[in-house]
Formats: structure tokens, sequence, C-alpha cells
């Protein structure tokens, strides 16, 4: 019955020379630069500043995708539109990452107009609230609240699809535990792309020095400076610790070298244990939330086309929504995968 959605895969297209330059670049650059820089609230605050600088540099999203902005229970968003022959009736609700502190829907229109494309649908991409002003909590309430607001205008939630990055995917989980305990509808299907997944103090030893843009040790230090007078181990801090009976499928979509992965992996098979049919993707030798390089990595953009796949087969799946021929489908010469106990 889980054919085609309950699978792990290790895509074995060759690594581009756009990859290997990118990470050399990311190793001598931005990895010692973040190590510097991120070791107190005063340096969060400021690099949280230059990056909201983002949304007044006028970046050209393709011709064929248009932005529009709009209130969402309070937060600043915008709909990410690519093309005209959307199903309006349906909607994808994105989360950003950046760590909680930096980043912005307008950031991450790489991402967002090509989950439209992939999804066939409007994206509404939400700028939550972040630290270091705000906390998780609030977060999370902005993110549920955005979703709430796509019931009351009639989305059916079957017709929803979450997907978000990195800390977007930490949100992304907590979502779907805290709506699923509240006892309200969830969405269809879930995209974490490198999700942040564990807050506690369990050190990070995997990919220590392989990850070429995260130092581990700032991911302990944002853990423990976002988890302060929080029990840790609450699955809406950790998602890697919850209880994921009832979720709707998920895909996650992990670098095999990134500081992260272990997190991914975790999620994966505790969805699995609690009956949940989960698409793991690890692709080898790329960075941490890769897809966002699209416009200069081969492999972020094959794996849009890996997200198109699974949301075709998703939809199948819940009784709904395309086929997965629909879709554009990825290469299965070039994909090695086995199916998931």
């Amino acid at each position: 019955m889980h054919d085609g959605i309950d699978v792990d895969v290790c895509p074995g297209y060759p690594v581009s020379w756009q990859a290997v330059a990118l990470t050399t670049i990311m190793r001598g650059t931005f990895k010692p630069l973040s190590g510097l820089l991120l070791r107190s609230d005063a340096s969060v605050v400021a690099a949280s500043r230059i990056v909201s600088l983002a949304k007044r540099v006028p970046l050209r999203p393709p011709r064929h995708v248009t932005v529009e902005e709009e209130t969402v229970a309070g937060c600043e968003a915008e709909w990410v539109r690519a093309g005209r022959e959307l199903e309006e009736d349906k909607a994808l609700l994105y989360f950003h990452g950046g760590a909680y502190f930096v980043c912005s829907p307008a950031t991450h229109r790489p991402i967002t107009w090509r989950m439209s494309a992939a999804a066939r649908r409007p994206v509404l991409a939400v700028d939550y609230r972040q630290g270091p002003v705000h906390t998780l909590a609030e977060s999370l309430e902005d993110a549920v609240a955005a979703y709430l607001s796509l019931l009351e205008r009639g989305y059916a939630p079957e017709d929803v699809v979450f997907a978000g990055d990195s800390a977007g995917g930490h949100l992304t989980l907590a979502s779907l535990l805290a709506l699923r305990d509240r006892g309200l509808p969830l969405p269809a299907a879930a995209v974490c792309l490198s999700p942040w997944t564990d807050l506690t103090d369990t050190p990070r030893r995997a990919n220590r020095f392989a990850d070429p843009l995260i130092p581990a040790s700032r991911v302990d230090w944002l853990a423990r400076r976002w988890t302060s007078g929080l029990d840790a181990r609450d699955p809406l801090v950790s998602p890697v610790l919850g209880d994921y009976a009832g979720l709707p499928p998920l895909m996650i979509v992990t670098g095999s070298t990134e500081v992260l992965r272990d997190e991914g992996r975790r999620v994966a098979a505790r969805a699995r244990q609690a009956g949940v049919p989960v698409t793991y993707e690890e692709w080898r030798h790329m960075p941490h939330v890769f897809p966002i390089l699209a416009d200069v990595l081969p492999e972020a953009r094959q794996a849009f086309r890996h997200i198109a796949r699974f949301l075709g087969a998703a939809g199948a799946f819940a009784g709904h929504g395309p086929s997965t021929g629909d879709l554009p489908a990825a290469d299965p010469e070039t994909d090695a995968g086995s199916a998931a106990a």
C-alpha cells in the first residue's frame, strides 16, 4: 500500500563540479565566519538585521513567477505562484529556515517558487516571529494560526501540504504534532529539507568535520539559547522525540555530509515505527538545505523533481490529488532506492 512513498533513496547522480566548487568555498568562508560570529546575543541580533536587508534587494524571480504580499494571521506573508495553470483551490504552506533568527520568505524564493511548480499549487510563505525577540512557542503559534487561517478560507485539509527547511523543518514537524495533539485536521503531506529536530544537549558528532557549512558547536550553542527555561525533551521543542502516530506522509531530504543528517534519519525511523510512510532521501556530498541553491546546483534542481514525485504519490496514497504520472518524475536509472521495512 505504501509502495513508492515509504522508501529510502540515495540518489546516484554524479556529484557536479558546481557542488564541489561551492562546498569548497563554503568550507573556507561561511563555516569559519559563522563559527566566529554566533557566540553572543549581540551577534545574533546583528546577523538578523543584516540578513533582513535581503527583503530590500530587488531579486527578480523568473518571469512566470508572481509574488503577492499579504498579512496572514497577523504575520507578513507572501503567495508565490510559478505559472498560471495552478490548482488554486490547493496550497502549500512553507516555513523558511534560518536557525530561528535570520531569513524570511524573501530569502527563500528560490525554494518557494520551485515548490509551487513541483506541487502545482500556490505557496504561502509565512514570516513567522523569530528569536531573539520571540520564542519557539510564538513561532509555533504563528505556524498553526497560518494553517487554521487557510482552513477558515475554505481550503480542505487534504488540499494543503506543509514544507520547510532547517528550522522551518523543525516548525513543520512541531506544527503537525501540535495539530494532532489538539485533535485538529491534518494536511495531506509534509516535506522537510535538512530539518533541525534535536534541541537537546546531545552532542553532535556525526559530520562535525565533513559538513562544509555548519559548525556543530554553533548549532549546539543556538539550541541551548532557544531552549533556555524550556524542557528540551518536549516533542514540540525537539520533534525528533515525538510520537508520530496519525501523521500524514513525510518526505525528508538531507545531505550525506551535513551535521544535521542524523536528525533527519532519526525522524524517519521514528515516524515509520508509528506507521507513517516516509520517503527519506540522502544526497551524496550535498550541503545543508542544498535545494535553495537550485540556481547553480543541478542536484538541487533534480531534488524538486523528486519532491514532485513524492507529492504525487502522497496524493494518490491519500486518495486525492494528481497521480504520479501527472508530475515530473526523477530518472529511475540514477536512483538507488530500497523499500523501507
